[in-house]
């Protein structure tokens, strides 16, 4: 039985990228009805016109107001809590903003879970929460705090996060932007050659919540094993690709480099020292535990502990440029 199958499902952010995939993957699971939330009213006006379903509910508000948090939850069997601010410059303007989405609206979405007894929640978050830097990194670690801490209470509804790299192809990644770049014949720009990212496809992104949302126990954080990808590469890659189909010739676009932004580090890191200690490891995911609840390994299928997982780490290169151009290719 699939989880999703016969059940009520809330999506915050659910006009996003990820919140619209996750909107298909119920479809296609049979859910039995699907709220998507979102206070972005054009992107619920479309997708109102795209998904035109009778299961199917579209409501527009913030999570930073509770009161609205608490009505949408009402019989909701499983939360997906996609929304939250994700620019890295935008949070450094406006913290304050950041904190009021991210850690506001979280804890929104928790009381209002534990007031109605769903049956999960699912948070959204991002590797700028391993060792961050900046506010939106910041702000998402204490997202996942939140979420976490729950697992030390005596409830019924199982909370849990699953931690993702770089979306590619999603409405807030980078790809669009240079893609619009190179069709006006350049430049691209870079903040640093040294740049890499972890990337993930939606489809990763979408398997890797249900996934988290089927084995969670209370309070852990999932992982997805991506690769990294040096920035410089994937730009060359889609100069390649798309310069000659907008009439360019690629060796004649130019690159800017624009310098790091606050806020911004050369990579990310997936997990930090002491959740590498604690991580147990699947084929294709990593599972940090709750440190509020003892779960034995077998409680997780197919999981073990690793070996070295700093090492792992340690010897994990950026792929090379003929991959990212195999990549590129399928996605282009």
């Amino acid at each position: 039985m699939k989880i999703l199958k016969n059940k009520t499902i809330l999506i915050t952010g659910g006009t996003g990228s990820i919140g619209e995939a996750l909107v298909k993957k119920a479809l296609l699971d049979g859910a039995k009805k699907i709220k998507v939330f979102s206070n972005d009213e054009n992107g619920l006006y479309e997708m109102e016109i795209e998904y035109n379903k009778d299961n199917i509910e579209f409501i527009i508000g913030d999570v930073r107001n509770a009161d609205t948090v608490n009505s949408i939850v009402k019989n909701v069997d499983i939360v997906f809590h996609a929304a939250a601010l994700k620019h890295v410059d935008r949070c450094e303007l406006y913290p304050l903003e950041a904190f009021g989405v991210n850690i506001v609206g979280t804890n929104n979405v928790i009381q209002a879970s534990l007031k109605e007894n769903v049956d999960r929640v699912v948070l959204i978050s991002t590797d700028k929460a391993v060792n961050p830097i900046g506010v939106m990194g910041g702000t998402k670690l204490l997202a996942e705090k939140l979420i976490s801490s729950e697992a030390h209470k005596d409830i019924s509804t199982i909370f849990c996060s699953v931690r993702f790299g770089n979306v590619l192809h999603t409405r807030g990644s980078i790809l669009p932007r240079i893609e619009k770049q190179i069709r006006k014949g350049g430049p691209i720009t870079i903040t640093d050659i040294r740049m890499k990212r972890f990337f993930m496809t939606k489809e990763d992104a979408v398997n890797l919540i249900i996934s988290a949302t089927e084995i969670a126990k209370g309070g852990e954080i999932f992982v997805l094993k991506m690769p990294v990808i040096k920035l410089v590469d994937m730009f060359e890659t889609m100069k390649s690709i798309l310069a000659p189909r907008y009439g360019f010739k690629p060796e004649k676009i130019e690159t800017k480099i624009l310098g790091i932004r606050p806020g911004e580090k050369l990579l990310e890191d997936l997990m930090n020292d002491f959740e590498m200690e604690h991580a147990l490891e699947t084929k294709e995911f990593f599972i940090i535990p709750s440190l509020f609840k003892k779960y034995k390994m077998t409680d997780y299928v197919g999981a073990k502990k690793p070996t070295d997982i700093k090492l792992y780490f340690k010897n994990l290169k950026p792929l090379p440029k003929d991959e990212v151009v195999t990549m590129f290719k399928k996605i282009y």
